[in-house]
């Protein structure tokens, strides 16, 4: 995955870097903490820019937060909570799950978003309590670019500061990316098998 993400960086630049942080909100087995880091190494080979990358990178992250704030906004809160309880067997979340993020997500709005933005696993689906919460999209989109721009900042920084002993690195980001994607689908399969017994 390492190598697919650098040659799309390498042939694209920002542009390329703008489509994979868009499509890593949306698609999350394309990791920001695999995608950023590389940047940040190309930045340290002078192929990139420091700040087009951070630029290009929260670019990316708020494009691929609007569908989900958009679907939360649409569906709402009792739709959501109704399309949970039929479908907990295989989303694994239950109508109860969605109504206390929605209370706890009533109770931090602004804050929520921006810190969000800086957890993995909860980056893209802070967006949907966001929508179905109705928050300002002016508000929703300053919000995420401030935690995004952060989040970019932080791991394209790791990424530079490794310098060449990223290459190293690079070795093993293939496999130990594979081992997240193969350990995100069994936890899945593990809750849905629990939710039937």
């Amino acid at each position: 995955m390492a190598t697919w993400i650098m040659r799309m960086m390498s042939g694209g630049g920002y542009a390329a870097l703008v489509l994979l942080t868009l499509l890593e909100n949306v698609f999350p087995p394309i990791p920001s903490e695999l995608i950023l880091p590389l940047a940040g190494y190309m930045v340290r080979k002078q192929e990139l820019h420091f700040a087009g990358v951070v630029l290009a990178g929260t670019l990316g992250s708020v494009l691929g937060a609007i569908p989900l704030y958009m679907a939360g906004r649409k569906l709402g809160l009792r739709r959501i909570e109704r399309a949970a309880g039929r479908h907990e067997r295989w989303t694994t979340i239950s109508a109860e799950d969605v109504a206390r993020a929605e209370q706890w997500f009533a109770r931090h709005g602004i804050k929520a978003v921006i810190l969000c933005r800086l957890v993995p696993g909860v980056r893209s689906l802070i967006s949907i309590p966001a929508g179905v919460r109705r928050m300002s999209m002016v508000t929703f989109l300053a919000c995420t670019a401030a935690g995004s721009m952060v989040w970019c900042a932080i791991l394209a920084g790791a990424g530079y500061a490794l310098g060449t002993g990223y290459k190293t690195i690079d070795r093993y980001l293939d496999p130990v990316s594979w081992v997240i994607v193969a350990a995100l689908v069994f936890w899945y399969a593990f809750r849905v098998i629990r939710g039937r017994s």
